[in-house]
């Protein structure tokens, strides 16, 4: 039995990979410094919207067995649309992507930062980290090797890693049940806690990964017979995601004040309460987070580029390795020229709640033609909830260009 469920296990868990990055861990971190467990609602919230767009991503892919790129390709009737649909799609993954790469890298260097404080290099004015070439080095090796097994292994490997870091901490901190249960279940909005709220949403529900979904499920199933199997593997995995995501809320619950800025804070506060052993689990537990989704980002945008060029997905294509050396690569040097890593972790928050929308849209467009997936497309249910998650994500993108505004 157990041996089965391993097998059964694949994409859904590089999905859950790629959402529980630093992004995640750091807005979890400061939802529970700053308001308790008051928006673990918000958070089911997202799982569920996870959960219903993911569906269709993965579904798209199984039955047509082609990506969701290389599905508006073919399936945009207008050239003129086609290719417009097709730059935007291009051209978003690829600036979006690299922004979360360099936000990745920079998450998974604030974890290692906490154990390892002077790995640093200094340069007249100028300082950065050695730790970010050290997780780009990583991230290359696995993916250069071009084997979908290794890189899922890896990464299923590393996702238990932090998903027992954050859970153990949260278990540590004792937390009062009642109180969990009353944040999952009474929805409330506190004072200025609505923009913590959109980036709870924006941070879970990722873009990138409904084109890494579409891919990534050919790699592991041969097709509609199989969608029992790639929905359970999904359902588990982004569940489990979900559980870590909340798991992070509930430990920084336990850190009220206003020094809290990040998971990396929350992990040297929580030395004093229970012991050191909570400060290395916490810190590992983000290296984990930004590893992990270092490698999903460029390994989404190989996909995206290759569908819209008309290559093949092979990990080892020329284009398949250019595309996603350049994503990695702009993440590194990014990452480790000293900038301020919440504030790039935050600038890939807006990427993602600006490119939402609109690959929400030309997903729920796909999985409704009968001549894409025939008795296989959305039903009513479906098309309602997701109707409900472009609306919501277009009230995101709109509250994020509000902000940026406001900033300039």
């Amino acid at each position: 039995m157990s041996r089965n469920m391993l097998k059964n296990i694949g994409p859904g868990t590089l999905v859950a990979a790629a959402f529980i990055g630093p992004g995640t861990v750091t807005v979890c971190s400061l939802a529970g410094v700053s308001y308790g467990f008051t928006l673990l609602w918000a958070m089911l919230l997202s799982i569920v919207a996870t959960l219903v767009l993911q569906e269709m991503a993965m579904r798209l892919g199984l039955v047509t067995k082609k990506g969701l790129a290389k599905n508006v390709q073919e399936h945009i009737l207008s050239k003129g649309l086609r290719w417009i649909a097709l730059l935007l799609i291009l051209s978003a993954i690829l600036v979006g992507n690299a922004a979360y790469e360099a936000g990745n890298i920079s998450g998974g260097v604030l974890g290692l930062e906490t154990i390892f404080p002077n790995a640093r290099w200094q340069w007249n004015a100028y300082s950065g980290s050695y730790l970010s070439v050290i997780i780009g080095v990583v991230a290359f090796v696995l993916l250069y090797l071009g084997n979908y097994k290794v890189i899922e292994r890896s990464l299923v490997a590393l996702v238990l890693i932090m998903s027992v870091s954050f859970v153990i901490t949260a278990i540590l901190t004792k937390p009062d049940i009642t109180e969990i249960v009353k944040g999952l279940f009474i929805p409330k909005v506190p004072q200025e806690g609505w923009l913590t709220i959109v980036a709870l949403v924006g941070t879970t529900v990722v873009p990138y990964n409904l084109f890494l979904h579409a891919a990534l499920v050919n790699e592991k199933w041969e097709g509609p017979s199989q969608l029992k199997a790639a929905r359970t593997d999904m359902y588990v995995s982004i569940i489990l995601g979900g559980l870590v995501s909340m798991a992070i809320i509930i430990a920084a619950a336990s850190l009220p004040g206003n020094s809290i800025q990040s998971a990396a804070d929350m992990a040297q506060s929580l030395a004093p309460l229970f012991g050191s052993a909570a400060t290395y689990l916490l810190s590992i537990g983000l290296f984990a987070a930004g590893i992990t989704s270092a490698i999903t980002a460029p390994l989404a945008a190989a996909y995206v580029a290759s569908d819209c060029f008309g290559r093949t997905r092979n990990l080892k294509a020329p284009l398949f390795r250019a595309v996603w050396m350049v994503v990695l690569g702009i993440g590194v040097v990014i990452s480790s020229v000293g900038l301020n890593a919440i504030e790039i972790i935050q600038f890939a928050q807006v990427a993602n709640g600006l490119l939402l929308p609109i690959i929400a849209v030309f997903l729920l467009l796909m999985v409704n033609r009968t001549s894409v997936l025939g008795t296989y497309r959305n039903n009513h249910s479906q098309n309602v909830f997701g109707i409900v998650i472009v609306l919501l994500s277009l009230l995101l993108g709109l509250r994020i260009l509000n902000t940026v505004f406001h900033l300039i």
